[in-house]
């Protein structure tokens, strides 16, 4: 089979030199390359004595519809917040997703071999998110939003 090679550039190539992410049992894409080839599963399933012990109401447990599992990133919690110029109460309140995206951003640009500080041209990071409540968990609680400020 012969695959056409395209003799002229149009300036719109694009090249994917450099790639980071963070996955439920995976702290990076190699890691969750990994886990797909070795068949791990990354979902935690929970007893119904853990869900109780961590708060779960034993009613909510017998809907059919309840789903006992769940997905979850390893070290979601550690975030350099200097080092991306937030203070620690910015960085307590920004959304663990948005945190999670400025850290894998860093590292694709790393792993492509690229110093941001000193690179000329241009950069592009391209990601995906899901939506989640935790801004309007924060904007509800009175107290957390004047201890904030404005911007």
């Amino acid at each position: 089979m012969n695959i056409p090679v395209a003799s002229s550039r149009n300036g719109l190539e694009v090249a994917i030199i450099g790639m980071a992410g963070r996955f439920p049992g995976a702290k990076s894409t190699e890691e969750f390359w990994q886990n797909l080839r070795d068949g791990i599963e990354s979902v935690t399933t929970f007893s119904d004595e853990d869900l109780i012990a961590s708060g779960v109401d034993s009613a909510v447990l017998q809907d059919p519809n309840y789903v006992k599992a769940g997905a979850f990133l390893e070290e979601a919690e550690f975030f350099d917040a200097f080092f991306f110029g937030f203070n620690p109460r910015e960085a307590e309140v920004i959304d663990p997703q948005q945190r999670v995206f400025l850290e894998c951003s860093w590292e694709a640009l790393e792993n492509a071999g690229y110093n941001s500080q000193t690179y000329e041209g241009l950069i592009g990071v391209y990601a995906g998110v899901g939506m989640n409540s935790y801004a309007s968990n924060i904007w509800t609680n009175e107290t957390l939003r004047n201890s904030i400020g404005s911007y």
